[in-house]
């Protein structure tokens, strides 16, 4: 009986304790789980809060500018001299070698990136592949300045000894172009192959059932199902293309000129920004002012190209479930 007794008792205090031990096991995770609920809040909190801040900087900065300047000189305005006297506001120049560059990195980016996403994803063998994309991804790695000079002592010899040194200055549009496609080509590549991956492997088969060819399983059924990804990753590559400063300020030099002409010297927004940046320019002056305008514009641009791409993602976007 004595023994019967004590067994009763031993699991009568096990049973008592475990309760509690759940409870608090349950605390425990509760705390833990409004803690990394907090700190997800706090960062995104102060992701919007800098954003927010640095929107407000360019704005109340821009107002002193433009109550000297309008707004249409700055916008339509040809010649841009802020240094020099008579000063001149026009910002169209700087929007023009930004563009120029901006659009020979993305054909660069777009033709290399897009023909190395299709090859990963279709043609490759799964160790290769394994091997050529984080090869791929060390080029978006590498510092900008170091891609600057790439294109000021590799690029543009290449390009005067194809074009004639009379026609191809040191600093021009094209070779900043060519070596910045080849930065924003990893993003490209990268997430366009990812897009195609996505793609049900059903669709494939279809097509191979149909009598089609792998090139046209790759361009007439992957590309065109995966095209929301591949159009997102090009406008992101573009926005980066547009905010690139080192490339642009070593190999494109600081000569405004509108200009199609990518064979000449040019100078883009953030080369200028750089330039304006050094110190040489009064505090409060409007020259200084000059950093925040185009800044903003900069800015405008930059968020204009994302609008842009979600709306294109949103009408081309494809579920598969």
């Amino acid at each position: 009986m004595s023994t019967n007794s004590g067994s009763n008792t031993a699991s009568s205090s096990d049973s008592r304790l475990l309760p509690d031990e759940v409870l608090r096991r349950r605390r425990r995770q509760y705390l833990e789980q409004s803690i990394v609920a907090w700190l997800l809040r706090v960062t995104a909190l102060i992701s919007v809060l800098t954003t927010i801040g640095i929107v407000l900087i360019l704005v109340v900065e821009s107002v002193g500018f433009f109550s000297q300047v309008s707004v249409w000189e700055f916008v339509t305005g040809r010649e841009w001299t802020p240094l020099f006297k008579p000063q001149k506001f026009g910002a169209l120049p700087l929007i023009g070698g930004t563009l120029l560059v901006a659009v020979i990195a993305g054909l660069v980016s777009l033709t290399l990136g897009l023909g190395a996403a299709i090859f990963l994803s279709e043609y490759a063998p799964e160790g290769v592949r394994k091997i050529l994309k984080p090869v791929l991804e060390i080029l978006a790695g590498i510092p900008t300045v170091v891609y600057g000079y790439f294109a000021l002592t590799f690029i543009t010899p290449i390009l005067q000894g194809m074009f004639g040194s009379d026609n191809v200055i040191i600093f021009n549009a094209l070779s900043a172009g060519i070596v910045m496609g080849l930065m924003i080509m990893p993003m490209v590549s990268t997430l366009s192959e990812d897009a195609m991956i996505a793609v049900p492997r059903s669709l494939r088969d279809a097509a191979y059932a149909l009598g089609a060819t792998r090139f046209e399983v790759s361009t007439k059924v992957v590309i065109p199902a995966a095209l929301s990804g591949i159009v997102a990753s090009f406008i992101l590559a573009l926005s980066r293309a547009i905010g690139e400063t080192m490339i642009v300020k070593i190999a494109a030099g600081a000569t405004p000129n509108l200009t199609l002409n990518p064979l000449e010297s040019i100078q883009a927004m953030t080369a200028y920004i750089v330039q304006i940046s050094l110190g040489e320019t009064a505090h409060g002056s409007i020259e200084y002012q000059t950093i925040f305008a185009v800044g903003l514009l900069l800015f405008v641009m930059t968020l204009a190209m994302n609008i842009l791409g979600r709306v294109i993602i949103s009408r081309f976007r494809q579920v598969y479930e």
